[in-house]
C-alpha cells in the first residue's frame, strides 16, 4: 500500500511538472509574436545618440515610444542603434538573425548592401493591400516611388519628401569688397584675385597682416571642389567620366593660394573646420565656403560675426565659373529614402501600419514639435514655434523617430523653411534675407548640378571594388596634397601622372567600366540631378 501511494504521488509530481513545462512553452511561443494584450509584436531600429535625459527614460522606452505604441496596431519594440556605428551594429544584427523588422538608416551604402544580400522585403504588394497613408503618398509623389525602386524593378525603400534648400554656399565679406573697390568674383580667376586682395590689402583697417582670403579646410574644401566639378566621376555629354581635368584645376587653384599665403598654411590640421569658422566669426576671413542650414548659420556663425564685428556685411555668391563650367551647389535631398523592411519580418502588415502612422502630418508635428501649448505654440500663420525650455529636454531627443516625416510645405503647402526664422529677432530677420539671396543665386536651373545626383541617391560599387577604389582614392588625394604643399619640388602635372598610375593599378578602369554599364542600364529609371531640378522647379512655383 505504501509503495502504491508513493507511485501515485510520483505520477502526480511528473504530471504537474509536465503541465508547467507545457504552459511555459505555450507562453514563450505566444510571447515571441504577441504582447500582453494579444497584439502582434514588431521591432524597429532607432538611432541612439546618447542624448536622452535620464528623467525621460531611454531611447527605446520613453514618452514618445509609448505614444507611438498607443496609436498603432502592434506592440513596437525598439532596437537602439549607435548613430555613428550603425553599419557595424546592423551587420551584427543581420548576422545573428536579429535584424529589426523596420530598418531606419540615412546612408545609402548600408541599405544597398542589404539589398545586394537579399535581406530586404519587396514592398509593392504589401503597400497595395494594406497601406493607406504611404500608398497615397506614392500616388501623389511619383518621385518617391522612383527613388525607392531598385534595379530589379521592385520597391524596397521607404522615404519622405523634403523642401529643397541649398545646403552649400560661398559667403563673401561685402564690406571688404566695397572698401577695396572690388566686384563680386564671377570666375575662379577673379575668386583668386579677390582672395589675394583680402589677404594683402588690410581690408579690416587695423594695419596688421592678420587676414586670410579664403578657407579651404574641411567642408570648405568640398565646396571648392564643387566649384571646379572635382567630384571624381561626373556627368559630361550624357556620359559618366572620371574628371581628371577638374582635379588638376582644383589642385592648381589650391596650390596657388597656399604658396602665396592667401590661406591658412596649417589648413590640413583644421580637420573639423573649427579654425576656419573661428577666423570667420572674428572677422579675419574674407571668403567662407560652407555646408550649412541657413537658419542655424544665422543663429550661430552670423550672430557671432555681428557681435564681434558689427559693421561686417556678408553676401552669398554664385559659384564662380571654373574651367569645367559654372555649377550649382548641393541641394537638400528632396526625396530622402530613410527606411526599409527586413525580409524576415513576420508581420509586415503591422510594419506598414506603423509606417502609415509615422508619415501622417499630425505625427510629424508631434514628433518634431511636441504638444501644443507645452512644447510649441502656433504663430499667426498656424505654424508651430518651439517654446524654449521643455522642448529640448522632452522632445528634441526623438528627432530620429521622425525619419519618415515629410515637410509640411510639401504635403500641406504651409510652414515652409522661411518660417524657421523669427523675424521679430533682428539677427534672424537678417538671416532670412541672406537665405532669400541664397535661393536667388543658387536656384539658377540653367546651371548644371555639380554632381551626378544627390549623394544619398548615388549607386554603390560592388563591395570589393568599392573598398579598393576607396584605398586608391585616398592614395591619389595624398598626391594632390603633396603637390599643393611641395612648391616647385613636386608639380601638379607630376601628381597627375602618378595619380593615373595609382588609378590604373588600383582597379580604376574596372570602376570606369562599372559606371558606364550602370548608367547605360539605369539612366531612365535612376533618380538623377534632372529629377532634383524638376522638384526644385515645382516647389519654387509653389511659393
Amino acid at each position: 500500500m505504501r509503495i502504491k501511494r508513493k507511485w501515485l504521488f510520483m505520477v502526480m509530481i511528473l504530471c504537474l511538472m509536465l503541465g508547467l513545462v507545457l504552459i511555459g512553452c505555450s507562453e514563450k511561443e505566444s510571447s515571441d509574436t504577441v504582447d500582453n494584450d494579444g497584439d502582434h509584436q514588431i521591432t524597429a531600429s532607432i538611432y541612439d545618440r546618447g542624448e536622452v535625459p535620464a528623467v525621460e527614460g531611454t531611447i527605446e522606452d520613453n514618452r514618445w515610444t509609448k505614444w507611438i505604441n498607443e496609436n498603432v496596431s502592434a506592440n513596437v519594440k525598439y532596437q537602439p542603434i549607435p548613430r555613428w556605428e550603425s553599419t557595424e551594429k546592423f551587420n551584427t544584427l543581420f548576422a545573428s538573425g536579429q535584424a529589426p523588422d523596420l530598418l531606419f538608416e540615412y546612408s545609402a551604402g548600408p541599405k544597398d548592401t542589404w539589398y545586394q544580400q537579399k535581406q530586404l522585403m519587396p514592398l509593392d504588394s504589401i503597400i497595395e493591400d494594406h497601406s493607406t497613408e504611404y500608398k497615397e503618398m506614392l500616388e501623389k509623389y511619383p518621385s518617391l516611388k522612383k527613388a525607392g525602386t531598385l534595379s530589379d524593378g521592385k520597391l524596397y525603400y521607404l522615404g519622405r519628401m523634403n523642401e529643397v534648400t541649398p545646403i552649400r554656399a560661398i559667403f563673401v565679406r561685402k564690406d571688404w569688397l566695397d572698401k577695396l573697390n572690388l566686384e563680386v568674383p564671377k570666375t575662379t580667376e577673379e575668386l583668386y584675385e579677390v582672395a589675394k586682395a583680402f589677404t594683402e590689402q588690410d581690408p579690416d583697417n587695423n594695419e596688421e597682416d592678420d587676414t586670410y582670403g579664403i578657407a579651404i579646410s574641411h567642408q570648405s574644401a568640398r565646396t571648392i571642389d564643387q566649384v571646379f566639378q572635382n567630384m571624381g566621376f561626373v556627368m559630361r555629354d550624357n556620359q559618366i567620366v572620371r574628371a581628371w581635368d577638374s582635379a588638376v584645376a582644383a589642385t592648381k587653384f589650391r596650390k596657388r593660394l597656399y604658396q602665396e599665403g592667401i590661406v591658412d598654411r596649417d589648413y590640413l590640421n583644421d580637420s573639423n573646420g573649427e579654425k576656419a569658422r573661428k577666423d570667420f566669426v572674428t572677422g579675419k576671413l574674407g571668403i567662407y565656403p560652407v555646408l550649412l542650414k541657413w537658419d542655424q548659420f544665422a543663429k550661430n556663425e552670423y550672430k557671432s560675426l555681428k557681435q564681434n564685428v558689427p559693421e561686417a556685411e556678408i553676401i552669398p555668391i554664385a559659384y564662380p565659373e571654373s574651367p569645367a563650367g559654372a555649377f550649382n551647389p548641393t541641394f537638400q535631398n528632396p526625396v530622402q529614402m530613410t527606411a526599409a523592411v527586413s525580409r524576415g519580418a513576420e508581420n509586415p502588415e503591422d510594419v506598414i501600419d506603423l509606417v502609415d502612422f509615422l508619415v501622417k502630418p499630425s505625427t510629424t508635428e508631434m514628433l518634431n514639435y511636441g504638444e501644443e501649448g507645452v512644447h510649441h505654440e502656433l504663430d499667426k500663420n498656424g505654424c508651430p514655434k518651439i517654446i524654449d525650455g521643455e522642448h529640448k529636454e522632452e522632445v528634441g531627443y526623438m528627432t530620429d523617430a521622425a525619419m519618415l516625416s515629410s515637410s509640411s510645405f510639401v504635403t500641406e503647402d504651409k510652414c515652409g523653411y522661411e518660417t524657421m526664422f523669427n523675424e521679430d529677432i533682428p539677427i534672424e530677420k537678417e538671416g532670412l534675407e541672406l537665405y532669400k539671396m541664397g535661393e536667388e543665386v543658387y536656384f539658377d536651373l540653367d546651371r548644371p548640378y555639380s554632381e551626378i545626383t544627390h549623394s544619398e541617391h548615388m549607386p554603390q560599387l560592388p563591395k570589393e571594388l568599392d573598398i579598393t577604389i576607396g584605398q586608391t582614392g585616398d592614395a591619389i588625394n595624398d598626391l594632390w596634397v603633396k603637390a599643393i604643399v611641395s612648391g616647385s619640388d613636386y608639380s601638379v602635372e607630376q601628381a597627375l601622372e602618378d595619380a593615373k598610375e595609382v588609378w590604373a593599378n588600383g582597379k580604376g578602369p574596372d570602376a570606369e567600366e562599372w559606371w558606364t554599364n550602370w548608367y547605360d542600364e539605369n539612366k531612365d529609371s535612376a533618380f538623377l540631378a534632372k529629377d532634383i531640378y524638376d522638384i526644385v522647379e515645382q516647389q519654387q512655383a509653389q511659393k
